[in-house]
């Protein structure tokens, strides 16, 4: 080995990453919510960009070219490479050429550039005045438009009306604000945050439950509880049941949670009539009473891709097209910029919005490609399951959709991630195709795990009272079916159903019969 300097030559290849191909790749992975949102942005942005009409048809066919010569000019294709995307043009995705995008093809008609991808702040501060708590009118009110404007009172202006006519002493209205300020959204309040805030106030604990025992008696009955036993006895005062045969049964919840009849009738000193009467009463309570107040409102969630049969009897995969904006390059105002008298500062800034403009425009193109091809796949894969149901779901992996569409297996994944399927048999998260494989105890063909969970919730719904199956009985009988298949795999898939054991089953039963 010579030890003197010299010179070599050598020619390497490698990947780079530009920021705007991380940002492609990363926009795979974004639900429609967050791409409204990251589009939203880039609009801000840009002034380039504009969002058209949500209602205008969609591009398909009339951008047809367009998006052709897009391609030609920054493709952003699948590769097997470890990102699963990479950039066939450099200049573009480096923003190297200031120049390049002024005769390219974004440069078109303004019309046809339409691309379809297809708590309340108000809580009072414990330091303001106590009329001001009390809904006097002196006080500020903080709250945003929106939150002025929502249908209802959420649970923190209801006790405070209420607590301003329940009570009067100033102090006892202080400590009050404070209580309301720690309940939750179910209406508790916990005996730990009862003992911090005698600590932070400076008074006693035996005070601040003086004013919690008044509090307790405001709507909706049971807020202001330290536990469930607490709230449902307060539901039963307030119907003057709570006799001493309840109160022992509120006493032990933890034994009725575990259906565990015997021991109940035990310590009540009750017979089956009566237990059954008590517990029949405690059913009608409301274990959360606060969320009577929850105006938010759960939004649905939105498919990102529609299955359906058509007349020919195969399935036809298509993409929502309401649920994405639709992105337009203003060519008029690019055109005034271009022509109009300005630096080169001012024509450097047009171009590199050109350049932004079109890359977001082929990235939003790419990515409903995407998941189009890949929800297209997964169709052909589990094709039996649309047609007969779970029973005939088969094992399906990321490489398997990843080998068949010439993608990676990471593009693949970041695809499937946070989007949704709306079938004929319901709404599925993507991710819910892709399944384990449990082996055929007769060598057979594999089964998939969520087929034989669903095996499992059979068995056990058309099970006999008197004949409760355990699990080394399903395991028996899931063997007699071909499915080879270990104990302890069946107690997972039980408790991921949230079935009870085969002992809790039979109290359960044994108490409806």
């Amino acid at each position: 080995m010579a030890l003197t300097p010299k010179l070599d030559l050598r020619q390497t290849q490698q990947l780079v990453m530009t920021p705007q191909l991380q940002q492609a790749i990363k926009l795979l992975q974004l639900s429609n919510i967050e791409i409204q949102d990251f589009v939203a942005e880039e609009v801000e942005k840009n002034p380039l960009l504009e969002l058209g009409d949500p209602n205008a048809p969609a591009p398909g066919e009339e951008n047809h070219d367009y998006h052709e010569a897009a391609a030609d000019h920054a493709a952003i294709s699948p590769t097997e490479g470890d990102t699963g995307l990479v950039s066939t043009d450099e200049s573009f995705a480096s923003g190297s050429d200031p120049e390049a995008g002024k005769d390219g093809p974004l440069d078109i008609n303004y019309e046809e550039n339409v691309y379809n991808n297809d708590t309340r702040g108000d809580n009072v501060s414990p330091l303001q005045s106590y009329s001001d708590m009390a809904g006097g009118g002196g006080g500020s009110d903080e709250r945003s438009l929106d939150q002025t404007l929502k249908d209802g009172d959420n649970l923190h202006d209801m006790l405070t009306r209420q607590m301003a006519v329940v009570i009067e002493d100033a102090t006892e209205r202080l400590v009050a604000a404070h209580l309301i300020d720690l309940v939750d959204p179910a209406g508790y309040v916990t005996s730990d945050d009862v003992i911090d805030m005698a600590g932070r106030l400076g008074i006693t604990v035996d005070e601040i439950e003086a004013t919690l025992f008044k509090l307790q008696t405001l709507e909706p009955t049971g807020v202001f509880a330290r536990d469930l036993q607490e709230c449902l006895a307060l539901q039963l005062k307030e119907l003057n049941h709570c006799d001493p045969l309840m109160q022992k049964l509120l006493e032990n919840l933890d034994m009725l949670a575990k259906r565990d009849m015997a021991g109940l009738k035990k310590i009540c000193g009750a017979d089956s009539e009566d237990l059954a009467d008590m517990i029949g009463e405690i059913r009608t309570l409301n274990p959360k009473p606060g969320l009577a107040f929850d105006t938010e409102v759960n939004q649905p969630v939105a498919p990102d891709i529609f299955i359906r049969k058509n007349d020919l009897g195969s399935w036809t995969v298509e993409l929502n097209t309401e649920t994405l904006p639709r992105v337009l390059v203003n060519e008029a105002y690019v055109t005034e910029l271009s022509d109009g008298e300005g630096g080169r500062e001012t024509k450097t800034f047009v171009t590199e919005c050109l350049h932004n403009a079109s890359w977001l425009v082929k990235a939003l193109d790419q990515r409903a490609k995407t998941i189009l091809k890949v929800a297209t796949e997964l169709v052909k894969k589990q094709e039996m399951f649309f047609e007969h149901g779970v029973r005939h779901m088969k094992p399906l992996i990321l490489k398997d959709i990843a080998d068949e569409i010439d993608m990676h297996e990471s593009t693949v994944s970041r695809v499937t991630n946070n989007k949704f399927m709306s079938t004929p048999r319901g709404m599925f998260e993507l991710k819910y195709f892709f399944s384990s494989a449990i082996q055929s105890a007769d060598g057979g063909e594999l089964h998939a795990a969520e087929s034989v969970k669903s095996r499992i919730k059979d068995l056990i719904d058309n099970e006999e009272p008197k004949k409760i199956l355990s699990d080394d009985k399903l395991v028996v009988l899931l063997k007699s079916e071909g499915i080879d298949i270990a104990r302890r795999t069946v107690a997972k898939y039980r408790e991921a159903q949230r079935i009870p054991s085969s002992v809790q089953r039979r109290r359960m039963k044994n108490m409806v019969s």
